[in-house]
């Protein structure tokens, strides 16, 4: 499956994933395996399978900045999946994510996040929401404070209020938008433009 415009330049600076990166990697430090069984704001899905999703897809676009294939099928959602060893497995997952990123080389032509074949600079948008979006997610699971940044957040709320889902891509990496206030903060829009309710709580 291919998303966007095909290969050309890149035409974005490096996107700074470190404070989104640092903000995610406290949440899934403040952890506890009580807290693994807890329901989520994705319908079905409890923390430990979050947890497992966030595993997964740092590797998949880690793999899909330095253009190398990943294995197996992409990213899954299985908590028992989740080694003994996850509390520094992810974050360093993510730091090399980061550091990835940094790289003005990753952002040129074409790359495969999974199955899907997209320009590199929406890979790294993409990147970049699933973060920020599935730590907000695990935060509220977990009754924790959360503050990715900013600049990360604004990134991610134009990226999904502009994204048009492709051609035969069924409904997108979105459920159907939440309506929220136009003057609501920043991370609750986001949570709306990414089909969840931002009034959420366990």
């Amino acid at each position: 499956m291919s998303l966007g415009r095909g290969p050309g330049r890149t035409c974005m600076d490096p996107i700074d994933f470190a404070p989104a990166v640092h903000a995610v990697t406290r949440i899934v430090t403040g952890i506890d395996d009580t807290d693994l069984a807890r329901p989520t704001p994705c319908a079905g899905l409890t923390v430990a399978d979050l947890l497992d999703h966030l595993d997964g897809l740092t590797l998949a676009f880690t793999l899909a900045a330095t253009k190398e294939s990943a294995p197996g099928g992409g990213a899954s959602f299985d908590g028992s999946r989740l080694g003994l060893g996850w509390r520094a497995e992810i974050p360093a997952g993510l730091d090399r994510l980061a550091a990835a990123w940094s790289d003005p080389a990753a952002y040129a032509g074409m790359t495969l996040a999974g199955p899907i074949e997209m320009p590199a600079e929406i890979a790294a948008l993409v990147a970049l929401d699933e973060v920020v979006v599935h730590g907000w997610d695990l935060a509220r699971a977990t009754d924790q404070a959360y503050d990715p940044g900013d600049g990360a957040v604004l990134a991610c709320l134009a990226f999904a209020e502009g994204f048009e889902v492709p051609e035969g891509a069924g409904d997108g990496p979105f459920g159907p938008p939440v309506p929220v206030a136009a003057d609501a903060p920043p991370l609750d829009r986001l949570a709306g433009a990414t089909g969840r309710n931002p009034g959420w709580t366990p």
